[in-house]
């Protein structure tokens, strides 16, 4: 797993919330000003997702959490200021996801993560 970086950054925090299904856990170690740009099939590498704040943030994290799958923070790697993790789910169906993100941290808070996307067709 990872280690705790810097004051306020909790690993183990993030992985309760990945695998708990819980937004509200998730989104507490986000800051304000925060920003999420997602690539996958739909929103390639010259077009992403961009999400802005804690706001459009929560959002997307009380969609993806709220659904019928599961969810496993399978590595954490935590250097300095940077935070990098793989995130694998699996729908009752069968079809798999797998997302690797990279954060960058303030005060022990996410600022900025880019997330990259893959699922089963």
């Amino acid at each position: 797993m990872g280690t705790a970086a810097g004051p306020g950054f909790d690993t183990e925090a993030l992985r309760r919330g990945i695998e708990g299904h819980t937004a509200a856990t998730l989104l507490s170690l986000y800051a304000d000003d925060a920003e999420i740009r997602v690539v996958d099939r739909n929103t390639q590498p010259s077009k992403p997702m961009v999400l802005q704040g804690r706001d459009e943030i929560g959002k997307m994290l009380e969609d993806v959490y709220k659904r019928d799958m599961t969810h496993k923070m399978e590595n954490c790697v935590v250097q300095g200021d940077s935070v990098a993790f793989t995130e694998s789910c699996l729908y009752p169906d069968g079809v798999r996801v797998l997302a690797e993100s990279m954060m960058s941290l303030r005060d022990g808070k996410i600022v900025q993560q880019t997330m990259i996307q893959a699922w089963d067709e």
